[in-house]
């Protein structure tokens, strides 16, 4: 039996121009970007201070494009009125500040209209997030970090492939998405392992023709899909 799960691209804005933001986003969609990834870290959770509810806000003014926030924050709860009010699609949280609240957490995201998604660090067992796919009321989608979260460029993890393979054996519909050090030369090992959705930020926004390897990210990933079995 073939399971093929769709591709989604997704260009992390983080490596993009925030002086022109507005223009980076429009300028990946029209380069064949599915998602547009919008790291939001609170300089807890992680060392860095990047964006927030008020840039997303601004940003959905100018796309309509289905904008993917990763939250690597401490307190993601506090985040999911004014993301939804600001006009987030996704709302991705990590699993190692949700042990006590998470039923909660994806009733909220989802009563507000966003996507619920759960993140985990490469540190951080695969098993740990089996119970919020498996709750009656899941997760739409699992993050497997393929970088230490909360700084660009840094070089793919291979070894979380084994992570990204056991999600697909066990749900063969879940949209799986990797971070971190994705490119033409790393997005065979990711797609064939059963990633879906590819984050990619210098090797799309540092590219001279964006737009091929956005072709190239969707293209392993559509061979990979056509080429499992159960």
């Amino acid at each position: 039996m073939v399971v093929e799960v769709t591709a989604k691209i997704a260009p992390s804005m983080l490596s993009s121009d925030f002086a022109n933001l507005a223009s980076e986003a429009e300028r990946m969609v029209g380069c064949g970007a599915d998602w547009l990834h919008m790291d939001i870290m609170d300089g807890h959770f992680v060392p860095n201070l990047t964006i927030g509810a008020p840039v997303i806000e601004s940003l959905r003014k100018h796309t309509q494009a289905y904008l993917d926030c990763h939250l690597m924050v401490t307190n993601p709860l506090d985040y999911v009125e004014p993301l939804a009010k600001a006009g987030a699609s996704g709302f991705t949280f990590h699993v190692e500040v949700s042990k006590d609240n998470w039923k909660e957490l994806i009733e909220k995201i989802k009563s507000r209209g966003m996507r619920p998604g759960v993140a985990l660090k490469p540190q951080t067992a695969i098993e740990k997030v089996f119970p919020l796919v498996e709750h009656e009321n899941p997760v739409d989608l699992v993050l497997v970090m393929t970088v230490e979260p909360g700084f660009g460029g840094q070089k793919f993890m291979p070894e979380m492939m084994d992570k990204v393979r056991t999600l697909r054996k066990k749900y063969p519909n879940l949209d799986i998405e990797v971070d971190g050090g994705l490119g033409p030369s790393t997005i065979e090992s990711a797609a064939y392992a059963g990633a879906n959705c590819i984050v990619a930020g210098s090797s799309v926004f540092g590219a001279p023709e964006p737009s091929r390897v956005i072709s190239i990210l969707r293209s392993s990933v559509h061979k990979a899909s056509l080429n499992s079995t159960d």
